[in-house]
């Protein structure tokens, strides 16, 4: 009875704050009086092409982003070269820099008035090119870690009878490398289906998505009928990518006593070839962006001067103080889902629940499900911590299953009850997992820009909806001042990766 009142307490909270504030909102969408609003989505071209192009875009990325990035991944998990440490480390950047940043970044390389104006602008490129920028590292991330799976010993005996590099790839590193390849392959779909923020701000009115139309129909048109309508095909996308995901997660190989072929240095020319022009790819597609935010802020001039304005310095203290609030929250639903999930594998599944749904769709159901709560700042803080929690859940969790079992049973047999091993065994040994969850959580929220923009008041402006001001503004000045602000958004998320960095540089790579 005692354990099933323990599990029970643990639930609450976590699960309580779950139905609340996403299955509650989402069946409100289900529910929602549409007039006939689905054969109307479903029967308008205009929709439908929206659709189209949302699926098209998703998938152009998929397979541009695995035919990019397997053979980088290759090459960092087999060839040791100067700075390959870094360049892993580096990998962590599209977990913690904001989507704005990296549209910002795109605009300010390839946009209309971008360093390297390619006539890009009004052209579905854009949206590509920004959608490969963000998602590749997931993806080179995600067939590293397959190919460092792959034993030893199978490549060395193939490589013994006689087999090239190729067939080892074909027929020993492949079978073991494509379930993390097609796991990265549907994060990648998931991101660029339900994305907010690069499509907002790259694809324009010809190349909009329907996650940008949801926006415009609840911001612009206050057609709640048909923006559900929108919601529902998104999320029954989504939960397909999800479950996709799910499946090739549980045919990857996770045997940590496997010993993984160590890397070394490229000898023959065609390695030599390669590991060159897989760095360089890698400049071009993931570092070029950030770099171009630098120079464009550094060329705006008197621009800068929107650092000594009031309303600037109003809408960092806004991003900082909502942050807080939302990471402290996070802290405490993360915690207690890891906890709970330990007693019930089933809740497993559920963590990442709120990655799977769009932040445009559970600002829209939250809207629409609490209006009299609209622009309430604890209902914008919960958004946030909603967005954030999962990232201490997994990674608290995870440190937490690693944890020797023989550690808490010692401090039993020496006389410490529950709650004191809780606090001097159990909680030094999940600090290091801890901090690296709430620094992902922290980007999180400072990059937060899609619930803000449905949540949010004028007043409770952050970065982000400022940021987006100033781009929305004609003249040069505008344009400088919204690039100088980035390059601050920038700077606070690369002031959290290095926090992960520094957690990272502990493994080994």
């Amino acid at each position: 009875m005692q354990v099933w009142i323990r599990r029970c307490a643990l639930l609450l909270l976590p699960l309580g704050f779950l139905a609340v504030m996403v299955a509650a909102p989402l069946l409100s969408l289900a529910f929602y009086d549409g007039e006939g609003a689905w054969a109307e989505v479903v029967a308008d071209d205009y929709m439908r092409l929206r659709l189209g192009w949302t699926v098209a875009q998703a998938v152009l990325t998929c397979v541009l982003v695995t035919a990019l990035g397997v053979p980088a991944a290759w090459v960092l998990a087999r060839m040791d070269f100067a700075g390959r440490r870094m360049v892993l480390r580096l990998l962590m950047l599209p977990f913690v820099m904001p989507t704005l940043v990296a549209g910002m970044g795109v605009l300010a390389l390839f946009g209309a008035h971008g360093i390297l104006a390619s006539g890009w602008q009004d052209t579905p490129w854009l949206l590509i090119y920004g959608n490969v920028f963000f998602n590749l590292p997931v993806l080179v991330r995600s067939a590293y870690q397959g190919f460092v799976r792959v034993p030893q010993a199978r490549l060395l005996s193939a490589q013994s009878l006689g087999a090239d590099a190729w067939r080892r790839f074909v027929w020993v590193e492949w079978p073991v490398v494509r379930a993390w390849v097609a796991g990265g392959a549907c994060l990648v779909f998931l991101y660029c289906f339900s994305g907010f923020g690069l499509a907002l701000l790259l694809g324009g009115e010809r190349f909009a998505t329907v996650e940008v139309e949801i926006y415009r129909l609840v911001a612009y048109e206050l057609d709640m009928a048909r923006a559900s309508v929108l919601v529902w095909l998104v999320l029954a996308a989504t939960a397909a990518a999800g479950g996709l995901y799910a499946y090739w997660s549980k045919r990857v190989a996770v045997d940590k006593s496997v010993s993984p072929l160590p890397p070394r240095a490229p000898v023959r020319a065609w390695e030599k070839w390669l590991t060159t022009t897989v760095l360089a790819m890698l400049v071009l597609c993931c570092l070029l962006p950030l770099a171009a935010v630098w120079l464009k802020a550094a060329a705006a001039g008197s621009s800068w001067a929107v650092l000594l304005e009031a309303q600037t310095w109003a809408a960092v203290w806004n991003t900082i103080r909502f942050s807080a609030a939302a990471v402290a929250a996070a802290t405490v639903l993360g915690v207690l889902y890891a906890a709970a999930a330990r007693q019930m594998a089933w809740l497993r599944a559920l963590m990442f629940l709120p990655f799977m749904v769009s932040p445009v769709c559970i600002a829209f159901g939250v809207l629409l499900l609490y209006p009299q709560w609209t622009a309430s700042l604890w209902l914008l803080t919960a958004t946030y911590a909603l967005l954030a929690y999962p990232f201490v859940a997994k990674d608290v969790l995870a440190a937490w299953d690693g944890l020797p079992k023989d550690y808490a049973a010692a401090a039993r047999t020496m006389g410490a009850n529950g709650f004191q091993t809780a606090c001097y065994v159990t909680a030094p040994l999940l600090k290091p997992a801890l901090r690296r969850g709430l620094t992902l959580a922290s980007a999180t929220c400072i990059g937060e820009f899609a619930a803000t923009l449905f949540l949010s008041r004028p007043e409770w402006q952050t970065l982000t909806t400022l940021i987006y001001d100033y781009l929305g503004r004609a003249g040069a000045d505008n344009y400088g001042r919204a690039m100088v602000l980035t390059a601050v958004l920038t700077a606070l998320a690369l002031a959290a990766f290095l926090l992960v960095d520094e957690a990272e540089g502990q493994k080994a790579v």
